[in-house]
This record gives C-alpha cells, structure tokens and sequence, in this order.
C-alpha cells in the first residue's frame, strides 16, 4: 500500500468481442463495460490513488456504425449520473475534442465537472472524442500562435512547454497503464504523457475485468524497478540514500 500508483490510465478494450462471442450485440458489451467503470473507480477511490485515466472514445471511434456511436453517447448520458462521483469523493474530468460530442453530451460533462469541482479523492478523467496525435497538433498550433503574437520566445520552447500546452496540463503523468483484451498496442493514447509509464497487458476484456484483476495490473508494477535512464546501480543507491 505504500508503493501504489499515483495515476493510473487504462484502454478499456474488449467490450465489443466480448458481446460478440456470447452472440449479443456489441452496444450490449459496451452496457456491460460501464458496470467495470464503477467497480473499477471505486476500487481506486478505496485503494487512494489519485488519478484515473479511461479511455473511453477515440477521434478514430468516429468511424465506427452510427448506431454504435449513438448507444456509446446514450451509455455516457446515463453513467455521468451516477451516484458515484459524490458518494466515493470522486472528481470528474474529461479531455479530448469537447465540440465534437452531441450537445446533450457535452451539457451533462459540463454539469458532472461543475458538481464535483471540490472533491478532492480520485479524480476520474474520461478521455473522450480524444487521440494524443490530436492533442499535440492542437498543442503545437497553441505554441505557434504563442510565438507567433509575441508571448513566446522559439528558445524557450522546452518539455514543460509542451506540457502547459496539452489538454490533460492539470494531472501527472501516468505511473501504469492497463490495456485490456489482449491486443498489444497503444492506440494513439496518451504518447507524450506514457514516455516512462510501466505498461501492462492482459487477456481479460474489459467487462471481466475486476478488482483482483486491478490489484494483479498494480502487483505487476511494484515488481518492476524503474530507472528513468539510469543504471539498476544508480536506483538502488539512491534508495539507499533515502
């Protein structure tokens, strides 16, 4: 309990093969996969991890069947009024390309940030409508405009620069990454914030994914020794030194 992670961001893979295998319909996979957001968040907010980053929509999901999209949209009306932010102390936030959700959509996030803004546990960040080739092209554009009206010198662009610039500014990098349902790949998510991230893959599909499974994705990241750069040497005499 000493050793958790801080942030901790998952790609919650696995929804659609998951409906498919039982010969449901893939929104039905989706429907089941809410259920593991909140065993998941609660979990978190219990364990006192700070920040929990789901993937939830990515600017590539746009073109998926307009059916499946609009029962995506309808799942995230319902799950933003949840009880679940105000009974574990949870903020909500969200990042990704806001204008392009439904208006309705972007009303209730609107609503679920406004009502959780003092809430100081877990903050939960949906990452929605987003894609980190988005963001750092959004983000370059900011710079370039910043140089371009004279608030910013082109010698004093460095990586905190980039930082300040990119929409997720607000939280730390993540520790671990949890990918489920078996496929090994980032998909577009997260590239800059996951440089030193410990990462972890798993079988399981998201709507099987369960408690346990989050403490074995956490067991598997304190086994690991994380050197930034540096040699095994270097850490552990700077353990020591501690």
């Amino acid at each position: 309990m000493t050793r958790l992670p801080q942030h901790i961001a998952i790609i919650m893979d696995g929804n659609g093969r998951w409906a498919t295998e039982r010969g449901w319909d893939r929104t039905l996979g989706h429907k089941a996969g809410i259920d593991t957001v909140k065993k998941i968040t609660s979990e978190c907010a219990r364990l006192g991890i700070k920040y929990l980053t789901l993937y939830t929509f990515s600017t590539e999901n746009w073109n998926r069947p307009a059916y499946e999209i609009e029962a995506l949209m309808n799942l995230v009306l319902n799950f933003i009024e949840m009880e679940l932010f105000t009974d574990n102390n949870v903020r909500f936030r969200m990042v990704g390309d806001f204008k392009r959700l439904p208006e309705s959509v972007q009303k209730k996030i609107q609503y679920m940030e406004d009502l959780t803004e003092k809430n100081d546990g877990l903050t939960m960040v949906v990452a929605m409508s987003y894609s980190s080739r988005w963001e750092l092209t959004r983000a370059a554009r900011k710079i370039a405009r910043d140089v371009k009206e004279g608030r910013l010198s082109v010698d004093d662009i460095n990586e905190e620069t980039i930082n300040s610039h990119l929409v997720t500014e607000f939280m730390p990098d993540p520790e671990l990454l949890i990918r489920t349902g078996g496929e090994l790949r980032i998909s577009n998510y997260l590239l800059w914030q996951i440089a030193y991230s410990e990462l972890y893959f798993c079988d399981t599909y998201w709507p099987d994914f369960d408690e346990e499974s989050l403490h074995q994705a956490i067991a598997s990241y304190q086994s690991r020794q994380r050197r930034f750069g540096k040699t095994e040497a270097q850490v552990e005499e700077m353990k020591n030194e501690e």
